[in-house]
C-alpha cells in the first residue's frame, strides 16, 4: 500500500534548480564556518585583553553579545544537512532520468527534504509523493511474516524478494503466494515457480480483444506461466484466491486505522522502521487474539 511521505511538492526540484541549490547551501556552509572561525577569534582574543576571568568550563566572556556556540552549532547543523539532501537528491537523479522516455516531455524532479520519496498514483487518484509499503501475511491468523518498503509505486519485480526474505526469517519458503495483479509479472511468475518452487495465485489480465480467452496458454508462454493461467480458470484456484482479500487488505486497512497514513519521518532507513513497528504492534494483537489469556 502506498502511504504518503512527509515531503511537500514543491519540494520536488529539477536537475538544474538542485545544482544551483547545492551551490548555495555549500557557500552557506563556508559562511557559516568562517563566522565561527571569527567569532572564537574574537572572544580569544576580548578575554586576552581585558583578563576577565570567565566561569570554569566556558572560555566565554561574561555578558557577551556574541551569539551562544549552541545557536552556532545549530546553524551549522542545519545548514550541512542541507547540503546532504540536495547532494542525495542529485544522486538519485540519474535513476529516474532513465525512466523518462524518449518521447515524453517532462523533466524528473527529486525532493530536496526526502530525496528517496517519490510521486505515485494513490488510491484516490491523486498523485502524491509515497512510499509503497509491502507486508506479507499467512492466511491463517493473519500475521505479519515479511516487511519491505520500496521507493517505486509498481509491486512488479517484488514478489521473489518477499519470499526470500521469508525463507532467510523463517528457514522455509511458502509453497502457495496469494498476490494481487500488480505482481503478476511473467518472468517473475515463471521465476518463483521454477526457481523457488512456489505455486503462485494472481488473476490474469484482462486481454484487449473480448475474443481472447486470458486463460489460454500463448504460444510465447513458458511452461510455469502456461500452468497458472490454466490453474487460475479452475474453481479451486478461485476459491484460494478469495483468501488474499480477507487477509492482505484486512491488514492493511487495520494498520491505517491505526495511523499509517501518512509518515512523519523522512529517509527509507526510518521509513522501513516505522512500516516494522506497525508490523510488530500488528503480530503483538494478533497473538492476543489467537492466543487468549486464562481469566
Amino acid at each position: 500500500m502506498r502511504v504518503r511521505a512527509s515531503a511537500g511538492a514543491a519540494s520536488f526540484r529539477r536537475r538544474q534548480t538542485l545544482e544551483r541549490l547545492l551551490q548555495e547551501a555549500q557557500a552557506e556552509v563556508q559562511r557559516l564556518r568562517q563566522k565561527v572561525a571569527a567569532t572564537a577569534n574574537d572572544l580569544a582574543a576580548a578575554q586576552e585583553a581585558t583578563m576577565v576571568p570567565t566561569p570554569a568550563g566556558s572560555p566565554e566572556l561574561a555578558g557577551s553579545p556574541e551569539p551562544s556556540r549552541q545557536q552556532q552549532a545549530a546553524a551549522m547543523r542545519h545548514a550541512e544537512e542541507r547540503v546532504e539532501r540536495v547532494e542525495e537528491a542529485l544522486e538519485r537523479m540519474p535513476e529516474l532520468e532513465a525512466k523518462v522516455k524518449p518521447n515524453e516531455q517532462k523533466e524528473p524532479r527529486v525532493s530536496t527534504t526526502d530525496p528517496q520519496a517519490t510521486v505515485m498514483k494513490m488510491a484516490d487518484g491523486g498523485y502524491r509523493p509515497a512510499y509503497n509499503v509491502e507486508y506479507s501475511t499467512t492466511c491463517q491468523g493473519q500475521v505479519v511474516v515479511g516487511v519491505d518498503v520500496v521507493t517505486v509505486g509498481s509491486d512488479q519485480g517484488q514478489l521473489s524478494p518477499m519470499l526470500e526474505q521469508v525463507n532467510n526469517r523463517f528457514g522455509q519458503r511458502p509453497q502457495e503466494a496469494l498476490v494481487d495483479g500488480g505482481y503478476a509479472k511473467l518472468q517473475d511468475i515463471e521465476k518463483v515457480q521454477k526457481e523457488m518452487n512456489c505455486k503462485v495465485y494472481a488473476p490474469v489480465s484482462k486481454p484487449k480483444k473480448d475474443t481472447v480467452d486470458r486463460h489460454e496458454p500463448k504460444a510465447t508462454d513458458s511452461k510455469e506461466v502456461a500452468e497458472w493461467r490454466k490453474r487460475m480458470a479452475t474453481p479451486e484456484a478461485k476459491a484460494i484466491y478469495r483468501q488474499r482479500a480477507a487477509t492482505a487488505e484486512c491488514v492493511n486497512a487495520q494498520a491505517r486505522n491505526r495511523g499509517l497514513r501518512q509518515f512523519l519521518v523522512r529517509g527509507l532507513e526510518k521509513v522501513k522502521a516505522t512500516a516494522m513497528w506497525f508490523a510488530i504492534t500488528h503480530n503483538m494483537a494478533r497473538s492476543f487474539a489467537l492466543h487468549p489469556q486464562p481469566a
